[in-house]
């Protein structure tokens, strides 16, 4: 059997870590093996990259029957969407495991290498069976991270985090089986395949309603969109620095992915229908989430909050339904993730440090730990969207694609990115650069390891910020293909 270079890099970390489960590794050993395989993944990432043409159609295609009689498959592909996502994971998992270098346990660790698996596994799958597997393989390892090695209410918050999660993912594998059933009745035959799922044509509009609200349901909470939030500020607030970096940075934005790869083709006369609904919502989210995040004084609930913010203004650019708005998504989504990744991680250690998260016993740290300012600064430049950023690039997109789809909605996203500026600079003077009666004596600069972690997510800040082109031209294609193609708009 032929293994193609996605498989290598989904079961890399996997295969790493019932190795490290079944050997007798400490600590420290198991994380120089998890920190091991992120590069390969990264390298194996790299190449992909390299060799990717900016195409519409899918690459690297493996496929591989898995239960025959049902026609559910090991199907993976590759195509502008996923790519982008790929970059993402490979450079900010490898960086994170070094942010987080001392004091984890090897259950840790290994949580992490799994974690890592399933994101990789639901990103490239084309069959929605194997998707659905891979979306429940991170759930497992999430409730260990934070039950185990959070603090406060860790258990109830890990509790909340999960039954929201599996209560939605249970109406999308519904939905799934619905689908697969229908494809059945009209076919005589079994698939669970996107392709071939795509072309039902028996179901009836009531049919349709449902089935695409239960997979936005199972999106929306990933995502989080208000109303669907209620597990966001108790798991973040809880959860140890490991499980929110992949929170924030990772798990929200495949509930983005999975509208986009699953719902925009199965549902495209639905997904057009409801698209100005979820364009209000967006907007709505970076305006409340905004305000909820500037009345925090705590600086990991105020970035909690300016997370779930600026992932509406993610959604506003997918429901746009034109390319210009589609491109800032998409890049907003790599943006936005290396900054509050990085953000988180160096939250976590103001905690390890000086022991608090609240803003107004912070302060002075800009002289004690100057390169934790530095590379603070660079990724706090990049969520307000500052010029020669990648922030900046994809929310001028956003904002540009908002007023091609309508004035008013151009007007309302234009001004409420404003939001974020006011709250991040305010909290940046006060918590860094503000001198302080306070005792933050304790506060450490950044160590070898932390440095390397960083620099390559200031790196790609910079480079995005200043040559676009270099990203855009990989996923342009793809755009083209799933809104002229697919949705039938501005051809």
């Amino acid at each position: 059997m032929d293994i193609g270079i996605l498989s290598y890099i989904i079961f890399t970390p996997m295969a790493m870590a019932f190795l490290l489960m079944v050997l007798n590794t400490n600590a420290k050993t198991t994380r120089n093996f998890a920190f091991l395989a992120g590069v390969i993944v990264l390298v194996l990432s790299f190449k992909v990259f390299l060799d990717f043409q900016p195409v519409s159609y899918m690459q690297f295609i493996e496929y591989h029957p898995w239960i025959k009689s049902y026609g559910i498959s090991y199907y993976v592909g590759i195509d502008g969407f996923s790519l982008a996502i790929l970059v993402l994971i490979a450079v900010l998992v490898p960086a994170g495991y070094l942010l987080l270098w001392e004091g984890r346990t090897k259950g840790y660790w290994i949580s992490m290498l799994l974690i890592e698996s399933g994101m990789l596994g639901a990103l490239f799958s084309l069959d929605l069976m194997l998707f659905y597997f891979f979306w429940e393989t991170m759930v497992l390892p999430v409730f260990l991270i934070i039950g185990m090695f959070g603090h406060g209410e860790k258990v109830f918050s890990t509790l909340k985090f999960t039954i929201y999660t599996i209560s939605g993912s249970l109406f999308m594998f519904i939905a799934i089986l619905y689908l697969g059933v229908a494809f059945h009745n009209e076919f005589n035959v079994w698939s669970f395949q996107l392709n071939d799922l795509t072309k039902i044509t028996i179901l009836s509009s009531t049919e349709k309603f449902w089935l695409f609200w239960a997979f936005m349901l199972a999106f929306a909470i990933k995502i989080p969109l208000f109303p669907f939030h209620g597990w966001l500020l108790e798991t973040y607030k809880n959860a140890p620095t490991g499980g929110v970096f992949l929170l924030s940075s990772f798990m929200a934005k495949l509930g983005i992915y999975g509208v986009i790869r699953f719902v925009m083709p199965l549902f495209p006369g639905l997904f057009k229908e409801y698209s100005s609904l979820f364009i209000w919502l967006g907007l709505f989210d970076l305006i409340y989430f905004g305000i909820a995040a500037l009345m925090q004084d705590d600086l990991k609930k105020m970035f909690a909050y300016s997370s779930a913010s600026h992932l509406g203004f993610i959604v506003v650019g997918v429901f746009a339904l034109n390319e210009y708005a589609m491109l800032g998504a998409l890049f907003l989504i790599i943006a936005h993730a290396i900054a509050t990744g990085g953000i988180f991680l160096l939250t976590g250690k103001l905690r390890t440090n000086i022991g608090t998260f609240q803003i107004s016993k912070l302060g002075g740290i800009a002289k004690k730990a100057p390169l934790f300012t530095l590379f603070f600064a660079i990724l706090l430049l990049s969520i307000v969207g500052l010029p020669g950023t990648n922030g900046f690039v994809a929310e001028f997109l956003i904002v540009i694609g908002s007023f091609k789809r309508a004035l008013d909605m151009g007007i309302v996203s234009a001004t409420t990115v404003l939001v974020a500026a006011v709250f991040m600079f305010w909290m940046f003077q006060r918590a860094i650069l503000q001198d302080t009666k306070n005792d933050t004596s304790k506060m450490i600069d950044l160590t070898y390891y932390e440095v390397i972690g960083l620099i390559p997510l200031a790196a790609i800040i910079i480079i995005m910020g200043i040559y676009p082109e270099l990203f855009t031209a990989k996923i342009e294609p793809t755009i083209f293909y799933y809104l002229h193609s697919i949705l039938k708009v501005g051809a």
